[in-house]
């Protein structure tokens, strides 16, 4: 019972800590999202070094006549996200 009622605590006072947080400013929009993209940037390679490992093995235990596992697409080069641009101000009357 005491585990029920810590965690239901726990639970409300996360929720509240979350609902306070500030919005982020544009610069740090900016750093999430640069983050954001590495990060997937880094899945991609992983995900094509692994191809490549998996087809190295699978090539010494294919049997002679079998066809050669797939082709490994490698992912382009990094590129940033672009910034999204400035709300336009208002025109003057």
């Amino acid at each position: 019972m005491k585990k029920i009622i810590a965690f239901t605590f726990c639970a409300f006072a996360g929720t509240a800590a979350f609902a306070a947080l500030p919005p982020l400013t544009p610069e740090q929009a900016e750093a999430a999202a640069l983050t954001k993209a590495k990060a997937a940037y880094g899945d991609r390679v992983g995900a094509y070094k692994l191809c490549l490992a998996q087809n190295k093995v699978a090539d010494q235990f294919r049997v002679p006549g079998t066809p050669a596992p797939g082709a490994c697409t490698a992912p382009p080069p990094f590129t940033p996200p672009v910034a999204a641009a400035a709300p336009a101000a208002p025109a003057a009357k």
